[in-house]
């Protein structure tokens, strides 16, 4: 079995998408086995044409009539994969078609991730196939999304009545979320879950804050209340901007598929490969502030435990006027409680691999381009607004019953490391 059609791309600056070319996707049951594409000419002339893949796919690709391009890691090109719902979105799409989860091939999960899918990417039976209808709902629906996602996570279909506000789109990550309409922008809803031990969308939100104020990059974010009185987190998208009432797109691929990996590889996979390739594809004149802002978020990783950090959980964005790859802002942090006095993060810190200390990272500062004394200012500047998160989560209205219970999460700098950060400023 094989799916053939054709992959459309949103433009810097264009409402509507053009076909970049066409994609093959053979899958033998519900296994995707390879996957093969060619550019069309057209699309390469295009003085505005991005990458669709930054390794697999550069824009120095013949095109496809000349020649058909592989994965640089197979089944699946790391940006088509990106452009696919992950673990909830797949969820959504089961509901919305009834059927048990995981039972229909990648193609399917492809076609029916609705138009405002990760990034800018589109798939298209024909060259003729109109864009997939989906408005977003705005945030005064958030009570009946919630009635939804409760649907959703019992494994039950949706209800015919809530179905129009749920068929707009669908984003990855395993917990439940919607896109809805918040300030004329589109926004991540992020939803509390079943199995939560805490209110993980207030604190996740506050923690988002937390990092703003320690000078990091952070869209703009929200809190708002259901009629039940249960949080819902709002997050901007940074892959997307209003433009009348509609919205451009920009393209966007995960740090998974920056460093070309499987997911089966992420764990362990290091920090330095990141900024290596920041080096690589990165905007002339901007790489250093990319790393310099990779480093500071893994100082804040470590601070806050939040060893989520997995390659997905890293963006970057096609910078039209640099050509080349931004890091997106932060998105994704979740302290986690814990009893450990020694923990690790998803991804390798420094020397000592994976182990969540200041003074690893803070050895490994020549990798990201910076001497021993700039790398531990910028660990003394997350540590200095980070070691105060109390006094923040109560500025921003946090319970203190709920800061007690993610307390654990918040690390003493002396049993990190900071000594040696101070011997080097």
């Amino acid at each position: 079995m094989s799916w053939e059609g054709y992959l459309f791309v949103y433009l810097p600056g264009e409402l509507e998408a053009v076909p970049a070319g066409r994609l093959f996707l053979e899958e033998t049951g519900l296994d995707s086995t390879a996957s093969r594409f060619g550019y069309g000419r057209r699309y390469l002339a295009r003085s505005n044409a991005v990458p669709v893949d930054p390794l697999s796919l550069p824009l120095s690709c013949l095109p496809g009539d000349e020649a058909i391009y592989e994965p640089v890691h197979p089944p699946i090109f790391g940006a088509v994969r990106d452009a696919a719902p992950d673990f909830w979105g797949r969820r959504v799409i089961e509901a919305r078609l009834q059927v048990p989860p995981d039972s229909v091939p990648e193609s399917i999960y492809l076609l029916h991730a609705g138009s405002h899918r990760f990034g800018a990417l589109d798939f298209r039976p024909t060259l003729d196939s109109p864009e997939a209808a989906g408005l977003l709902p705005p945030i005064a629906q958030l009570d009946y999304l919630m009635e939804a996602v409760e649907h959703v996570e019992q494994g039950l279909p949706i209800p015919a009545q809530l179905e129009p506000i749920f068929t707009g789109g669908t984003m990855g990550g395993a917990r439940p979320k919607a896109l809805v309409i918040h300030r004329g922008e589109q926004y991540l809803a992020k939803f509390p879950a079943r199995n939560d031990g805490f209110d993980v969308p207030v604190v996740e939100w506050a923690c988002l804050e937390l990092a703003r104020r320690a000078g990091l990059d952070v869209p703009r974010t929200d809190l708002v209340r259901l009629a039940d009185g249960r949080a819902v987190m709002l997050i901007e998208r940074f892959d997307r901007k209003a433009k009348g009432e509609s919205f451009l797109r920009r393209h966007a691929v995960s740090a998974l598929t920056l460093l070309a990996k499987d997911e089966s590889e992420s764990l362990g996979a290091r920090y330095e490969e990141i900024s290596e390739r920041i080096g690589r594809f990165g905007v002339d004149g901007r790489v250093q502030t990319d790393r310099s802002e990779l480093y500071g978020r893994i100082a804040f990783n470590i601070l806050v435990s939040n060893d989520d950090d997995h390659l997905r959980n890293h963006a970057f964005l096609w910078d039209d006027a640099g050509k080349g790859w931004r890091l997106s802002p932060l998105y994704d942090v979740v302290p986690r409680p814990q009893v450990a006095a020694e923990r690790y993060l998803h991804l390798s810190v420094g020397p000592r691999g994976r182990l969540a200390t200041l003074d690893n990272l803070l050895t490994a500062h020549g990798a990201f381009g910076l001497l021993k004394r700039e790398a531990a200012a910028i660990i003394e500047r997350i540590a200095s607004v980070t070691r105060e998160w109390r006094v923040v989560f109560d500025e921003l209205g946090v319970p203190e019953s709920l800061c007690e219970k993610v307390a654990s999460a918040f690390r003493r700098l002396r049993d990190i490391g900071m000594e040696a950060v101070e011997k080097a400023l």
